[in-house]
């Protein structure tokens, strides 16, 4: 294994010992970073000891309440956990992608203010990036922050705000030079409960609302929650992106999500039925199945080793964009193959005569369609492969 320093065997004695003491034995698979309810009883309470352990984000140093531990011991406590059926229930987009980003480009006195809540699983935020009028070319956003003294006037309008109608804060790329295109760009933080911020949800293929519209209209933001410099957003905008793609592609903890539910050969058995050797009965559904099983080991192999060879550079790279756009086919694939499977069972909205797994499969199904677009579309991490990864030029 390679060395990502510290004594890992000896860090596993203490993360087992803390385990036992702290976790709920009730909380057994239950995933708290996917609610949006408050939690109570044993969530509430493996939630605070998590936050106040810093464990919830192991490697993020200890003087902003983070675990402070190396990528071994890190990956250790991952195994722990996992081994007695643990979720980690600090997440969200705070630790996904503000806080490392924070972490890279804010002023000390900004951790210190945002960094600790984060840590405790107490504060929500969302993303405002995209917009009406700037979606695939980012940099033409419009939503503008005026320069008033002492604060910014924001208005404008972001679009595609994930999880917004529950978020306590915003980070946001605003326009604070009218003449120039990436360098007139500035990564803004907005209190989601400052007058003048309106969201409203967006219901989904799927039928539910994870994303929404959100409004600005005159917002008075203060000027010490610009993060790095005026018209500095764009690098920064761009740095917390490759955040989002790592963790998108299962670099943050997301990896099995592909693999959640009952695993795909108990379906077909179930649904299609085995043969006489006991075998799935549809030799092409068994073939196909084969080669998804094995290209989803793959990715996570591949993850496995781009985490083994980073060693202590904890920072993505541009790699992240190949593993967003294999984790999102991966993902898609086996969505496919589940409603294939199920066959008419797969295909129910509501209703008697379907089991809730086979409703939650056709909103996967659905909803899994937007996983090549957000965090960059399949086409844009493309673009990116090529030019930073494989260095290909523009044609002339």
């Amino acid at each position: 294994m390679a060395d990502f320093g510290g004594d890992a065997e000896a860090f596993r004695v203490e993360a087992r010992d803390w385990l036992a003491q702290n976790f709920p034995p009730a909380m057994k698979g239950v995933d708290l970073a996917l609610t949006v309810e408050e939690p109570t009883g044993d969530a509430r309470l493996w939630k605070a000891r998590m936050g106040a352990k810093g464990w919830g984000v192991p490697t993020w140093p200890t003087e902003y309440g983070g675990g402070g531990l190396t990528p071994a011991e890190a990956r250790v406590l991952q195994q722990e956990m996992a081994r007695i059926g643990a979720r980690n229930p600090i997440g969200g987009m705070g630790v996904m992608m503000f806080g490392p980003t924070l972490l890279e480009y804010g002023s000390d006195e900004q951790k210190q203010r945002h960094i600790p809540p984060i840590v405790r699983g107490e504060l929500r935020w969302c993303q405002g990036y995209s917009e009406p009028g700037a979606g695939s070319d980012l940099a033409a956003l419009q939503t503008k922050a005026e320069d008033k003294g002492d604060h910014f006037l924001v208005n404008g309008q972001k679009v595609w705000t994930s999880g917004a109608q529950y978020a306590d804060w915003c980070f946001c790329l605003v326009r604070t030079d009218p003449n120039h295109k990436h360098e007139g760009i500035s990564f803004l933080l907005i209190d989601m409960r400052t007058p003048g911020v309106e969201v409203r949800p967006i219901k989904l293929i799927s039928g539910v609302s994870p994303f929404c519209e959100t409004f600005f209209t005159d917002v008075k933001v203060p000027k010490e929650n610009l993060v790095g410099p005026l018209n500095g957003g764009w690098t920064i905008g761009k740095r917390l992106l490759q955040h989002e793609r790592n963790s998108l592609s299962g670099g943050g903890g997301t990896a099995g999500r592909f693999a959640s539910g009952t695993p795909l050969d108990q379906l077909a058995k179930t649904y299609v039925g085995v043969d006489g050797e006991g075998r799935i009965a549809d030799p092409d559904l068994r073939s196909r199945l084969i080669r998804h099983q094995m290209e989803a080991k793959a990715f996570l192999l591949t993850l496995a080793r781009a985490a083994a060879e980073s060693k202590g550079n904890q920072s993505p790279s541009n790699a992240t964009s190949i593993m967003k756009n294999a984790g999102s086919k991966v993902g898609q694939d086996r969505a496919e193959l589940a409603i294939e499977i199920m066959g008419s069972q797969g295909l129910g909205w509501e209703g008697p005569g379907f089991e809730r797994e086979e409703l939650e499969q056709v909103r996967n199904w659905l909803g899994g369609k937007a996983t090549t677009i957000y965090g960059g579309s399949q086409e844009i991490q493309n673009n990116i492969i090529a030019k930073r990864i494989l260095g290909l030029l523009d044609h002339q």
